[in-house]
């Protein structure tokens, strides 16, 4: 079943096409990224699947139920702009935005507290919201958007304003709800933070899909033409092979660009001959890398 169903939606402003066309489908119990650069379409497309807003063409269905309204109780959304009520008690935010969610007395006696401890602000629970940090903010945001225990999580950039150790957090706490049977959808304009997480990549460029497949078959389509090496011996003969296009040192380790119809055997084979091999790599593209190739550095450069 898909958890997310959406059919050539289109949807404009004035003149400027914010999504065209885009068809995409999100399997329940998996992890699925909206990547792409700051103004490609990724939070209209999040809006129109919420229902804030309605496309101008095309059907969204999510939880098999039709629309958001009919599922709504089954869903936690956290927009881009963040809003909480800075004046209340962080527990009592917690336990406010759980009652109104659905959640029983009963249930949020033990939810909030657990998920203030899960995101490390238990001993803030008496705080007013205006007190925390951007950080514990977002922490608490994200908190309230899974406090009835939803069965669709929805985030727009969840990891804009943390730190690197509230980044790893978050990301462990996703990969737990996907354990769980959940689906969570996120997007975000940095790249790297998908690649650890999604099991499903949407790439779109100016409200165009640009790709949409698993992260293990998106990079299986894009042959790296880059070796990883640590030799010993004398490495300047490398740059004369006819299979090699650039050599760039880093460190002890050689990155060996190959010509595009080159066979790294051939170059192990060489390499061998000539010098000891201590490694041997072909890198593996990175989604920005393969961004890069599909849409160009311009946009790229945006993300």
């Amino acid at each position: 079943m898909d958890a997310i169903s959406l059919q050539n939606v289109c949807k404009s402003f004035g003149k400027v096409e914010a999504v065209d066309d885009l068809s995409l489908r999100v399997p329940a119990g998996s992890v699925y990224g909206f990547l792409g650069p700051n103004g490609a379409g990724k939070t209209t497309t999040i809006r129109m699947i919420m229902n804030i807003i309605r496309p101008d063409s095309g059907r969204i269905q999510v939880l098999g139920d039709g629309t958001v309204g009919q599922a709504r109780t089954r869903i936690g959304y956290m927009p881009e702009e963040r809003g909480l009520y800075r004046k209340m008690q962080v527990g009592k935010v917690l336990a406010y935005f759980g009652a109104i969610k659905g959640s029983g007395p009963r249930e949020l006696a033990d939810r909030v507290p657990r998920w203030l401890q899960q995101m490390g602000l238990a001993n803030w629970r008496n705080k007013k919201v205006e007190e925390l940090s951007r950080g514990m903010h977002q922490k608490l945001q994200f908190a309230v958007t899974v406090i009835n225990d939803p069965d669709l999580v929805i985030l727009d950039e969840p990891f804009s304003g943390l730190d690197p150790v509230n980044q790893d957090l978050l990301k462990d706490i996703i990969s737990q709800m996907r354990n769980a049977g959940k689906t969570i959808v996120f997007s975000t304009h940095v790249m790297h933070e998908a690649e650890r997480l999604c099991d499903f990549i949407l790439l779109i460029n100016r409200g165009r899909l640009v790709l949409d497949a698993r992260l293990d078959k998106i990079r299986s389509r894009h042959e790296s033409h880059t070796i990883c090496a640590e030799l010993e011996g004398d490495t300047g003969f490398i740059e004369a092979l006819p299979i090699v296009t650039a050599v760039k040192a880093e460190g002890k380790r050689l990155e060996i660009v190959l010509a595009a119809d080159a066979d790294p055997q051939q170059l192990l084979r060489v390499l061998v001959k000539k010098t000891r091999v201590r490694a041997f790599e072909v890198k593996m593209p990175s989604l920005h890398e393969i961004f890069v190739r599909l849409v160009g550095a311009g946009d790229a450069q945006d993300s």
